[in-house]
């Protein structure tokens, strides 16, 4: 099935952005169940301090540029497919750290030390989405390209 390039950046930035929330409400409910395991402790708040401020980092510095390069990629197919919103590489990626990081979630339960530290990980992989999805904004991505706007211009 043929897809536009817009679209298929749209839907490379639903993937993104959907990958970031959905980290985001996993960490907060280890970080909830971590407090309520030990109220006292302050681990649980370093983590979520160390997991932000990691997230942030590899967003500006890992992520964007992993952002940047698959848009670039996109814009360059000649035929897109759906499935090409990501390389092949990733989406194998996906599909072994989607069911790990399930399993890392369910291994932790009850183990204060272990939910702080999932819940770090998994913040600092939501923020560096979050923080690097910037640069579908910044390279105007969303944009239909001269050649679409033009077409549809000629058709009026």
């Amino acid at each position: 099935m043929h897809i536009s390039k817009r679209a298929l950046i749209v839907t490379a930035a639903i993937v993104w952005y959907a990958g970031g929330l959905v980290l985001l409400l996993k960490s907060g409910a280890l970080f909830k169940n971590a407090y309520a395991t030990d109220a006292h402790s302050l681990w649980a708040y370093t983590a979520v301090l160390v997991g932000a401020a990691a997230g942030l980092f590899k967003g500006k510095f890992l992520f964007s540029k992993s952002c940047k390069n698959n848009i670039e990629r996109i814009n360059a197919l000649s035929n897109p497919r759906i499935w090409q919103s990501f390389r092949p590489g990733m989406l194998i990626f996906l599909a072994v750290i989607i069911p790990a990081g399930a399993w890392m979630s369910r291994a932790a339960a009850g183990s204060y030390t272990l939910l702080c530290l999932v819940g770090a990980f998994d913040l600092s992989i939501s923020l560096a989405l979050l923080s690097s999805g910037v640069v579908f904004w910044k390279l105007n991505a969303f944009r239909k390209s001269e050649y679409q706007q033009g077409r549809k211009a000629g058709h009026e």
